[in-house]
């Protein structure tokens, strides 16, 4: 078709979108001449099927006035006396998830969907409930296993989530509200959200893509039906949507989950370095011409760093041959690292671009990552 057809043919598709009534039973053609209309529906049908509804049911202990645990102060108002069993009210919660695994039967999810649950139903997308048991939980980076019996399940594909750019495509499936099964498309408004607050790893992909209450451990797939991301966070002054939304990028939910998987925790790693941002200023008295990457301030004496001849000063920029962003960046890499498992760094020093290799330890010191 040439260059002028294409033209003509876009032009009356955009014409006959605008001209369409708004009666319920109008509809866009399904193609415009030779040229078919763009349509989500063909990946949507390949990739509903692994996203699951999830409604958790638990107990929790409710906390008393202290007043009402003194025995003179029920006395003296002729209280009843107290109850030896500990008052207990019954939690609920509604939330989504993503099947990875269909012949294991394990889906993803977020902790605080499952959390302190004592009854998880799964209902999948063709309305069949099955009951569903905790494999692990990650409060830290907010990620959760679960398996159901795998009958007759689909499992999603998880893609690279390092490779996305703002202006990529999304479509995020959910549960929102309890309404059932709803899909709702943006971009990614940009990568590496942290210092929000909400969780002790914070690495996140923020999107316009409606989410809402519900969504919560739901999919964000890119426009080929891979997992990239699992909704986890809203920020809206009512609890709603306004087109700022916040996933766990998918390569740190798979290495989360392999780790809850094969021990049933995350075992955080380290190599036992204090770092800090690498800011303009200090990157202007180093002398380097950008500020990233991220600054040793200390190495711990004996530890994978300092065999590794990791010094103070260093500048660390990137690790297995990812670029380090700032501080957090590297840390978050490395606490996903199995134990064990060799680490590739290059840093600089003296204005020379030097390698180092360690082997990441367990985490003896909190402070040292």
């Amino acid at each position: 078709m040439s260059p002028c057809r294409n033209t003509v043919v876009a032009l009356l598709a955009a014409t006959l979108l605008a001209c369409q009534p708004l009666a319920g039973d109008a509809a866009l053609p399904a193609a415009v001449g030779e040229q078919a209309l763009p349509s989500l529906a063909p990946m949507l049908e390949r990739t509903t099927p692994t996203v699951v509804n999830i409604s958790a049911r638990g107990r929790v202990q409710v906390r008393e006035s202290p007043l009402l645990q003194d025995p003179f102060f029920r006395f003296f108002f002729d209280l009843p006396p107290r109850a030896q069993r500990p008052r207990e009210r019954m939690t609920s919660s509604l939330g989504s998830g993503v099947v990875v695994d269909a012949e294991r039967g394990y889906i993803l999810t977020n902790h605080h969907v499952i959390a302190r649950a004592d009854e998880i139903t799964v209902t999948l997308r063709d309305t069949r409930t099955l009951q569903a048991e905790v494999v692990g939980s990650d409060p830290e980076v907010d990620i959760a296993v679960i398996k159901v019996p795998p009958e007759d399940l689909q499992a999603i594909t998880i893609g690279d989530s390092d490779q996305l750019r703002v202006g990529d495509f999304v479509v995020a499936i959910g549960n929102p509200f309890g309404l059932g099964q709803t899909v709702t498309s943006g971009i990614v408004s940009a990568l590496g959200r942290r210092g929000l607050g909400i969780e002790g790893y914070e690495d996140f992909i923020q999107t316009d893509a409606s989410i809402n209450p519900g969504n919560s451990g739901g999919a964000l797939i890119n426009s080929r039906g891979e997992l990239i991301g699992i909704n986890t966070a809203i920020i809206g002054p009512s609890g709603g949507n306004v087109g700022i939304g916040f996933a766990v990028p998918g390569n740190v939910a798979r290495a989360v989950m392999d780790q809850l998987i094969e021990h049933g925790e995350v075992r955080r790693g380290r190599i036992g370095v204090v770092i800090q941002d690498l800011t303009p200023a200090i990157a202007e008295a180093l002398g380097l011409e950008r500020a990233k990457g991220t600054v040793v301030t200390q190495v711990e004496p004996g530890s994978p760093a300092a065999r590794a001849g990791l010094q103070p000063g260093d500048v660390i920029v990137t690790i297995n041959g990812n670029e380090v962003e700032n501080s957090g960046d590297l840390s978050n890499r490395v606490s996903l690292l199995e134990i064990g498992a060799r680490v590739e760094l290059e840093y600089l020093r003296d204005g020379r671009r030097r390698r180092a290799s360690a082997a990441v330890a367990g985490p003896d010191r909190a402070a040292a990552q």
